[in-house]
C-alpha cells in the first residue's frame, strides 16, 4: 500500500512531475511521463533476485500453513481458522501485489494500465486491512480462552468464527475498493490539474490529509493499540493464574491455550514492528512538506509486506504442530489413507 498524503499542488508537482537528473521518462514519446530511475544491471538483478526471494517464500510458506490446517482434522479449531484466513490473505499478497510491486519498485515505473493500477492499490489496502482485523480478532479469541476457559468452548464456535472472518473480508473489500473506486481519497482535489495529479507511467496511490489519516487510524493504529491492551491484559491473567495452585495442576489443554496466547502475540509484535515505519512515515513525511525520496517509500513497503513473508515462519519456530505437518507434507505422506486424522499434538 504505497501511500503519499497529499498537502498543495506544488508538492505533487515536486513529486510526481518532472524529469530525473538523467532525464529518463517511463514513455520517452509520450507527454506528462512520469520520471524514471534507472538502476545498473547488478543492481536491478540483485533488487529482482531479492524481491523475488522475498515473495517466493511468501508463497510458499502460507500455503503450507493452508493445506496444514486445511487437512489435519485435529487442526479445525476456532483460533486455527482465523489463523487459516489469515494466511489466506498473507498468500494472496504474495500472488496479486507483490509481483506487480515487485516491477514497480525496480523499474520505478508502472506499466500495467491505469484500471489494474487501481485495482492493485484496493488489494492491497484491502489485504493490509483484512490482516490487522484478523489479528484483532485472533487477540480477542485468545483473551476469551485463556481469561474465560470455562465458557470459551461453548460460546466460541466455528459458526461464530465463520461470521467473523466473513465479516473481516466484507469489510476490508468495501474500504479498500471503495476508498479509491468512489474517488474518496482525493475528494477536495477537484480543482487540481488533472496533469498535477497523474503522469503516464506511474502506480501511487494519492490519500489528501483526511482520508490518510483515517486510513492510518483505521488500518493500523487503533486495532494496533486494541490488540496491545488486550494482550497486556492477557499476560497479566496468566501470570496470575501461575500463581495458584489449581494453575499449577492445569491441563495439558490449557497450556496449550496459553503457549498459542504468547505465539500469537508474537505475531501480532511482529505485524506492528514490519508496519509501523510504513505508518510513522505517512504522518511524518506531510509535516517534513513531502521530502522523504520515492526510494525510502519502496523500501518500507516492502519491509511492511515482509511481515506476511515471516508468519509462517513464527509458526514453523514455535509451532510443533506446524513442524510436524510441514514433514508429513513435504514428504508425501499426505496423500496416505486417514492421513487428515494424524494426531499432530496430544489432547
Amino acid at each position: 500500500m504505497f501511500v503519499i498524503c497529499v498537502q498543495s499542488q506544488q508538492e505533487v508537482v515536486k513529486r510526481y512531475i518532472g524529469i530525473t537528473k538523467d532525464g529518463y521518462t517511463c514513455y520517452a514519446s509520450i507527454e506528462n511521463s512520469c520520471p524514471k530511475q534507472v538502476y545498473s544491471i547488478t543492481a536491478r538483478v540483485l533488487i529482482y533476485m531479492t524481491l523475488w526471494t522475498i515473495t517466493t517464500f511468501t508463497l510458499c510458506g502460507n500455503l503450507l500453513v493452508i493445506i496444514s490446517i486445511s487437512h489435519f482434522k485435529q487442526l479445525h479449531t476456532p483460533t486455527n481458522f482465523l489463523t487459516l484466513s489469515l494466511a489466506v490473505a498473507d498468500f494472496l499478497l504474495g500472488g496479486l501485489v507483490m509481483p506487480p510491486s515487485m516491477i514497480r519498485s525496480v523499474e520505478t515505473c508502472w506499466y500495467f494500465g491505469d484500471f489494474f493500477c487501481k485495482f492493485h492499490s484496493s488489494t492491497d489496502m484491502m489485504l493490509c486491512t483484512t490482516s490487522i482485523l484478523h489479528l484483532s480478532f485472533i487477540s480477542v479469541d485468545r483473551y476469551c480462552a485463556v481469561c474465560y476457559p470455562l465458557v470459551y468452548h461453548t460460546k466460541i464456535g466455528v459458526s461464530l468464527i465463520g461470521k467473523t472472518v466473513l465479516i473481516c473480508w466484507s469489510l476490508s473489500a468495501m474500504f479498500g475498493f471503495g476508498v479509491i473506486f468512489l474517488g474518496l481519497n482525493i475528494r477536495g482535489m477537484e480543482n487540481f490539474d488533472s496533469q498535477v495529479l497523474y503522469c503516464v507511467g506511474g502506480c501511487t496511490l494519492i490519500l489528501n490529509q483526511t482520508s490518510g489519516l483515517v486510513c492510518s487510524l483505521i488500518s493500523f493504529y487503533i486495532p494496533g493499540f486494541i490488540m496491545i491492551v488486550i494482550y497486556v491484559k492477557i499476560f497479566a491473567v496468566a501470570r496470575k493464574q501461575a500463581q495458584t495452585i489449581e494453575d499449577k495442576k492445569k491441563s495439558t489443554s490449557r497450556k496449550r491455550e496459553t503457549k498459542a496466547a504468547k505465539t500469537l502475540s508474537i505475531v501480532v509484535g511482529v505485524f506492528l514492528i514490519c508496519w509501523s515505519p510504513y505508518f510513522f512515515c505517512s504522518i511524518l513525511d506531510p509535516i517534513f512538506n513531502f521530502s522523504a525520496p520515492a526510494l525510502i517509500g519502496e523500501i518500507l513497503i516492502w519491509f511492511a509486506y515482509l511481515n506476511s513473508t515471516l508468519n509462517p515462519l513464527i509458526y514453523a519456530f514455535f509451532y510443533t504442530w506446524f513442524r510436524k505437518a510441514l514433514k508429513i507434507i513435504v514428504f508425501g505422506e499426505i496423500f496416505k489413507n486417514n492421513s487428515s486424522l494424524t494426531q499432530l499434538y496430544s489432547e
